[in-house]
C-alpha cells in the first residue's frame, strides 16, 4: 500500500469512527430523552426545598455584580466615597455564590453558611443603603441583600 493509500484509508477510518461516535451520542441522547419521558407526571425541576433561597442568593450575585462594576467605575473616576460599598459587595458575592451552590445541592452545611450569609448581606445592605439615593446599582444590591437575608432567616429559624 502506498503512503497516499494509507492516508486515504486512515481518513476514511477517522470519518467512520467519527460518524459512529456521533451516532452513539445521538442514540444515547435519544435514550435519555425517551427515558426522561417515563417520568412525565413528575416535576423534577422543582424538587429543591431551597428554591427561594437559591433564587435570592443568585439575585444577590446578579445585583452585586452590577454594584461592583459601578463602584469600580466610580473609584476609577476618583470617587473614593464608594470604597466601603466596594469592599462589602466584594465580600457578599462569594458568600452568596457558596450559599446558592450548597442550597442547590441540599448540603448539610447550607444552614451554617446561611447564618454567615446573613451577617455578610447585612453589612452589604447597610453600606449600599448609604448610596441608594444617588446610585441605582447600590439600591438594587441593597434590596437583593434584604431579600436574601429574609430567605436565610427562614432557613435558620
Amino acid at each position: 500500500m502506498t503512503q497516499k493509500n494509507l492516508l486515504e484509508d486512515n481518513g476514511r477510518r477517522n470519518i467512520l469512527l467519527g460518524a459512529a461516535a456521533l451516532t452513539a451520542t445521538m442514540a444515547a441522547g435519544a435514550g435519555f430523552a425517551s427515558g426522561h419521558d417515563d417520568h412525565a407526571g413528575h416535576d423534577h425541576h422543582n424538587m429543591n426545598k431551597n428554591d427561594a433561597l437559591i433564587d435570592s442568593a443568585l439575585d444577590c450575585i446578579k445585583k452585586g455584580d452590577a454594584c461592583l462594576d459601578h463602584c469600580i467605575e466610580l473609584v476609577k473616576m476618583g470617587d473614593t466615597s464608594i470604597a466601603d460599598c466596594l469592599a462589602t459587595v466584594t465580600d457578599m458575592l462569594p458568600m452568596c455564590a457558596a450559599l446558592s451552590k450548597l442550597a442547590a445541592n441540599q448540603s448539610k452545611f447550607t444552614v451554617d453558611v446561611a447564618k454567615v450569609c446573613i451577617s455578610v448581606c447585612e453589612a452589604c445592605e447597610k453600606e449600599c443603603r448609604k448610596h441608594e439615593k444617588k446610585h441605582e446599582a447600590c439600591r438594587n444590591c441593597a434590596e437583593s441583600c434584604a431579600a436574601c437575608i429574609k430567605e436565610c432567616k427562614k432557613l435558620v429559624a
